[in-house]
């Protein structure tokens, strides 16, 4: 399946201005959504970040002054550069705050029916103009856009995690996606020190169609018995130079999000290579989802965190 634009298609992006964004909004004050305002608000846009609770947004804005202060620190930026930034990120309960919005990133969690239902309630409070960003790890970015009212102004911006530290950003274009789009949302990546990489819209695109069965992978060798979760993690630091081993990878990840990248694939293409691990399945059913709840392969009730098998 070929999902590259007709040269009909290309044709009719000829002629058309690329869209200027200076004001951005965010769906989701999770780990992604305040990453991404982050890095925003120190390009220098002005940002809305939109949750439906308030003590979410209250925790995103201290832990993007807490990640903020570790670049001070650092000296990567200075303590003008935080204050400056934090005064261009605002929050709010409710889309109407998105009326003057360039362009608004969706960052939910990766459950399709969820991110469908964002983009019908969100689409009616959006300017004409205003370009959607999903930052979707997996899900088809054709099928989002087709919930909108503008699939051509849509497009596949993911994120690495975390944000602030990790250069790459995928873009991944949907059949109806037109070039102005795509040349505006490689724009802003740069703006915001990002590298891009461009991917078809196929299930999980690049980074996680490679990454995610390793982690699979990694999980079967538990359930399989050849390894414990420290040797497995310590083969894979040492054995191929990974900067953090497989496990202690999907606990920074969260092992729902590697569940439902998995799930993706599974159904997407049909193989059963990309089967999910049944201990990962448990693992999320019984709510250890990793750092992000304080229990994964590791618990991180401990310093240093214990492997829980």
């Amino acid at each position: 399946m070929n999902l590259e634009r007709e040269p009909a298609a290309a044709t009719a992006d000829i002629g058309l201005e690329m869209p200027a964004i200076t004001t951005m909004g965010v769906v989701g004050a999770g780990q992604m959504g305040n990453g991404i305002a982050h890095v925003a608000a120190l390009a220098g846009l002005s940002v809305t970040m939109i949750d439906v609770n308030p003590a979410a947004l209250e925790k995103a804005m201290t832990t993007i002054a807490r990640n903020m202060d570790r670049q001070v620190a650092r000296k990567i930026i200075t303590p003008e550069d935080k204050e400056a930034a934090l005064a261009r990120i605002r929050t709010a309960t409710d889309y109407a705050a998105f009326a003057e919005c360039d362009l608004v990133i969706e960052a939910a969690t990766e459950k399709e029916e969820i991110k469908r239902a964002i983009f019908k309630s969100l689409t009616p409070h959006l300017k004409p103009g205003c370009l959607i960003a999903s930052n979707t790890s997996s899900i088809s970015i054709t099928r989002l856009a087709a919930t909108t009212d503008r699939p051509e102004k849509f497009i596949g911006m993911h994120f690495m995690n975390p944000v602030p530290v990790m250069k790459l950003v995928e873009l991944i274009r949907g059949i109806a996606t037109d070039e102005p789009t795509f040349q505006a949302i490689q724009a802003l990546a740069t703006r915001l020190g990002k590298t891009t990489a461009v991917a078809e819209d196929y299930p999980a695109f690049i980074v996680n169609r490679i990454l995610v069965p390793m982690i699979n992978e990694a999980v079967y060798a538990i359930y399989e018995g050849v390894g414990s979760v420290s040797a497995i993690d310590t083969a894979m630091r040492l054995g191929a130079n990974h900067p953090m081993g497989p496990l202690e990878l999907a606990d920074l990840v969260g092992l729902d999000t590697c569940l439902s990248v998995m799930q993706v694939l599974h159904e997407g293409l049909a193989d059963t290579k990309y089967r999910p691990c049944p201990l990962l399945v448990k693992y999320v059913e019984a709510g250890w989802l990793g750092r992000k709840t304080g229990r994964g392969f590791y618990d991180y009730s401990q310093t240093p965190p214990r492997p829980t098998r």
